[in-house]
């Protein structure tokens, strides 16, 4: 389930009543783990009362709404937004950067990157870099280059994984999940569309339950002389307070096994 298009007469009330019910919360729920009584958050999701700044931020809170939501619902409620959506590439992120460019550089021999909300490539070091020059059709590496749409384009990954249902399942369940719970989220919603396009049997094969390739994903990539088993590992942000930090992900690989270890180290750049 995913949060509907905010009512025009009760844009904020709708918005919390999504978000509750995305969370499984029942109204008194709610109101117990954020302090307020159900009379209360009733009358806030069906318009009777205007809720207050911080009221609206510790519901928020209490529902583990985003950062990029907490300020659609303060929006909705007539205030000004609280979390700032700063571009990884601002002046002010410089260490940041720093910060991600040593996780990167740290990782090699093996392929390491770092995505934004809707998988677009923002940083790759040189393993990654190279591992994906060698699979996929150049038309792919845009300007902004698309993981996702490298992995399910008949040009990009596909040709080349091994274990092509267990890693498409997971994920289009994955991207199903993360870019289907924003309403109004249009870029999010063009991508799925996209994607929806490609996946063929992976929209069968997905599942709703978090399994064990959520976690470590394995992908066995055979192409020419290549042939390697990798698992993927996905890291983000602790307690983050701008929306572009909180939607980052590092995604890691490693090798699998020892003749993949021993092939990729062969494979890099001396």
């Amino acid at each position: 389930m995913e949060p509907a298009a905010a009512s025009e007469e009760n844009p904020v009330g709708q918005l919390l009543r999504d978000w509750r019910a995305v969370r499984g919360l029942s109204q008194l729920d709610l109101a117990m783990r954020a302090g307020f009584s159900s009379r209360h958050v009733s009358f806030i999701e069906t318009g009777r009362t205007q809720p207050s700044r911080q009221a609206l931020l510790v519901l928020a809170e209490t529902l583990d709404v985003p950062l990029r939501e907490r300020n659609r619902l303060l929006e909705a409620g007539g205030y000004a937004h609280v979390y700032r959506h700063t571009p990884l590439a601002a002046e002010e992120m410089r260490h940041v950067r720093g910060v991600l460019e040593f996780i990167l550089d740290r990782h090699e021999p093996y392929g390491a990157v770092v995505l934004d909300r809707y998988s677009n490539l923002l940083m790759a070091n040189t393993a990654a870099t190279r591992l994906l020059g060698g699979l996929i059709d150049p038309s792919l590496l845009t300007v902004t280059p698309n993981v996702l749409r490298m992995v399910f384009h008949p040009l990009g990954l596909r040709p080349c994984i091994v274990n092509w249902d267990e890693v498409a399942g997971t994920l289009f369940a994955r991207a199903e999940r993360e870019l289907g719970e924003f309403s109004g989220d249009n870029p999010g919603a063009e991508l799925l569309r996209e994607l929806r396009g490609y996946a063929g049997s992976a929209r069968r094969n997905q599942s709703a339950a978090i399994r064990p390739a959520d976690l470590l994903l394995p992908v066995h990539l055979r192409k020419d002389g290549l042939d390697v088993r990798l698992f993927s590992t996905i890291m983000t942000l602790g307690t983050p307070r701008d929306v572009t930090l909180q939607e980052l992900r590092v995604e890691t690989f490693f090798p699998a096994d020892e003749e993949s270890a021993t092939r990729l180290t062969e494979w890099a750049p001396h």
